[in-house]
């Protein structure tokens, strides 16, 4: 914790003049010194985890910040003691080890570890996992540039699941109440130290699991500007094989005294937080993912006993906090659930549903005036519906920022037809998804890895000046349709028709592009690029686009260097440019051109190359005396 300013003593004798500065000021002056120098305090409590600790410690050691490591040996009795200590002893002044009697869960050792802190932010990082080699210092540059007090640096899981929503885009200041931080509440992320001092944020050491959530509610609660790193891997989320971890434990996740433990957070929130839109937001949070998430898998395997007493926790719930914002805000599934808490059987069928998978096979794929048909059939396995289930086609961004696209279909789940229109897709990679509404619950299963033989990748379609490549995903086979090849590659061929000299030492060069079906616009072809085979120096001439998907470029080849260059068209079709080679016939280049420009002669000889026959171009510079050598030779 921050240490407290010490009043100088008067001097003897001499009321209200100081006395000379002592030992313990020149120590506090010392010790303040060290505190500033520290960027970050990285807490990190230890419980046995031996065979994590190599893993852990070393990818905290390489951050490239000024740092400190505050370990805190919560009572280990596997040999992690030992080692911690060696680490001590050769990481004098970064490594530094506190002893603490266990006495259940994470919170004690971390608020010791946080009594100990000197940096200016603090790090809590779980002893089995580790972190990115750049974490802390893209972090740490994050929140200095925005003055901010709690960093999220994109989880990445392993055997684990780890957060998502938050992460699909980096964001220098998110708004608590118009963004998904909220839905993170673990403690692995940067907080200001000053931030946690001021308001004494702390770990609650009577609870065994859920203290990280106490923490980080209350951070949330105070901080004045949030950021997020989405684009680097922070932090990594490891399952220990041997199941020793305390979520690992049975009863870790006992439904009823989560929802009892719950209410802790929910009343720290609404303690801070005023009645409004913004705690609505949150409370959405903690009804969906805390409290009516214990109506679905576990409410199926509890004992009918434990069933009403799970419905009974959520009631309570309700009574207290929720409003009809909350409510708003809740998807269908789960408004469902909040009328059915009085019928037992009601909430199994709805978790029977939620937890039912789909099971589609595709059977039709390819382009048709511009849409893309898929056909295919789609059912929720092992469920008998009460009813007649409704079935749609669902494009989902991958990396979030979109909302999701539902095609329009005809037929049901034995044989369903959509028509894809390219329009409502924007730039980015979209993965299919057969969407199957049963009694007002919709389940969502990916599309693709099951397809009849005849199925086939459709070729590219340009529409519009963007390029759509259907594909199947490499790991899994599912469909996914990436619109201006993010990542897929663009099928293209440039081919050269003619080529000319005209005025001014520009080569005409006249030919026809292709990429996949469809003409291409004006708005696509951006260049004609020269690069140099050895210097990769580059130069761009405009391109004119005509009817037909023809093209005409009339570069002034005398602006360029003495080398080697190589002709690409350069193209962007709704994503990243994209540049073909330009292909020709050795019949259609014409032949070299030399001049004089003062006493300068150049030579530009277009040309193509052997095997595959794209268009390339030498020049050649000859100054007076290089021609005068070589006339008297």
């Amino acid at each position: 914790m921050a240490r407290q300013s010490r009043p100088p003593e008067a001097a003897e004798g001499v009321p209200g003049v100081p006395a000379p500065r002592g030992a313990h000021a020149v120590e506090e002056a010392a010790e303040s010194a060290v505190e500033m120098s520290v960027d970050v305090t990285v807490i990190v409590p230890v419980r046995d985890c031996r065979a994590y600790l190599d893993r852990c410690l070393t990818s905290i050691l390489v951050q490239r910040v000024s740092k400190e490591i505050v370990v805190v040996d919560d009572g280990s009795t596997d040999g992690s003691s030992e080692l911690l200590a060696l680490y001590a002893g050769y990481h004098r002044g970064v490594v530094k080890v506190l002893r603490h009697e266990h006495r259940g869960g994470a919170g004690g050792p971390r608020n010791l570890g946080l009594a100990h802190a000197r940096g200016r932010y603090v790090f809590f990082c779980d002893a089995d996992d580790y972190l990115g080699p750049e974490a802390l210092e893209r972090m740490l540059a994050m929140a200095d540039r925005n003055c901010a007090d709690i960093v999220l640096g994109r989880v990445v899981g392993h055997g684990r699941r780890a957060p998502e929503s938050m992460f699909h885009r980096s964001v220098d200041r998110a708004d608590l109440g118009d963004s998904a931080v909220y839905n993170s509440l673990s403690c692995f992320k940067l907080f200001r130290r000053a931030m946690l001092t001021k308001h004494r944020i702390l770990f609650d050491e009577d609870l065994v699991v859920g203290e990280d959530i106490v923490f980080t509610t209350h951070a949330y609660c105070h901080a004045g500007v949030i950021s997020v790193m989405a684009d680097y891997d922070c932090y990594h989320l490891v399952s220990r094989s041997d199941g020793t971890s305390i979520m690992q434990q049975p009863g870790s996740r006992d439904p009823v005294a989560w929802l009892r433990m719950i209410k802790g957070p929910i009343a720290l929130m609404a303690r801070h937080i005023r009645p409004g839109p913004l705690r609505d937001h949150l409370l959405r949070r903690h009804f969906r993912l805390d409290a009516l998430a214990q109506l679905g898998r576990p409410f199926l395997v509890a004992e009918e006993v434990e069933r009403k007493q799970i419905a009974e926790e959520v009631a309570g719930l309700c009574d207290e906090w929720l409003t009809e914002g909350v409510r708003k805000r809740l998807p269908s599934i789960d408004r469902q659930r909040l009328d059915s808490l009085a019928d037992i059987d009601r909430l199994v069928r709805l978790a029977q549903i939620e937890a039912a998978s789909v099971r589609s096979r595709l059977t039709g794929l390819s382009w048709h005036n511009g849409r893309l048909s898929v056909t295919g059939t789609a059912i929720l396995e092992g469920l008998d519906p009460a009813g007649e289930c409704e079935i749609a086609l669902v494009l989902r961004p991958r990396r979030g920022g979109h909302q999701d696209v539902v095609a329009q279909v005809a037929g049901g789940p034995r044989g369903f037809a959509a028509a894809l229109d390219p329009a409502g897709l924007a730039s980015g990679v979209w993965d299919a998804y057969a969407a199957v509404t049963c009694e007002g619950v919709t389940r969502l299963g990916r599309l693709g890895a099951d397809r009849d033989d005849r199925v086939a990748r459709p070729a590219p379609c340009v529409v519009d000046d963007v390029v759509l490549l259907p594909y199947f995903t490499r790991t899994h086979g599912n469909l996914s349709v990436d619109v201006g090849g993010h990542v897929v590659a663009v099928p293209g061929r440039v081919r050269l028709r003619a080529t000319r000299w005209a005025f001014g030492h520009r080569l005409v060069l006249d030919g026809e592009i292709k990429v996949g079906d469809g003409e291409l616009g004006t708005g696509g072809l951006r260049h004609l690029v020269w690069r140099e085979r050895t210097t990769g120096q580059e130069h761009k001439e405009p391109v004119v686009m005509l009817p037909g998907n023809q093209f005409a470029v009339r570069p002034v080849v005398g602006r360029l260097g003495p080398g080697t260059w190589d002709a690409y068209v350069e193209m962007r079709l709704g994503g990243p440019p994209v540049r073909f080679r330009i292909e020709a016939e050795p019949q259609v280049v014409t032949a070299a051109k030399s001049w004089w420009r003062g006493p300068v002669r150049r030579t530009v000889r277009p040309y193509v190359t052997n095997g595959k026959g794209r268009l390339s171009a030498t020049v050649k510079i000859m100054k007076p005396g290089t021609a005068f050598r070589r006339m008297i030779r």
